[in-house]
């Protein structure tokens, strides 16, 4: 049976791949920079998925404030911090519920 990965580098058949897995699980710094790596890729998602929470926030807000119907649309988006395409497209979904 064909094993589709191999995770210990002394098994590998490819003596350059086997050289970077090497240096990337038992070296020093290899495993200090795979660690950087890994933290650097957490914190990038972690940091999208706030900005994605932050926007659906926005948006939440700007409908809002579009039902009350209180400020222009170009005050909208500059409260909210979205695109003024952003917030006409919202308008238009709440009007479609209407």
């Amino acid at each position: 049976m064909l094993q589709s990965s191999c995770t210990n580098p002394d098994d590998m058949n490819y003596e350059a791949l086997a050289k970077k897995a090497r240096y990337f699980k038992k070296d020093e710094k290899g495993v200090a920079a795979m660690c950087k790596m890994l933290e650097d890729m957490r914190n990038e998602a972690a940091q999208k998925a706030a900005q994605e929470a932050e926007q659906k926030a926005n948006k939440k807000t700007a409908a809002h404030l579009i039902k009350l119907g209180k400020m222009t649309l170009e005050e909208i988006a500059e409260a909210t911090e979205l695109s003024l395409d952003v917030v006409k497209e919202l308008e238009n979904q709440s009007m479609q519920l209407a």
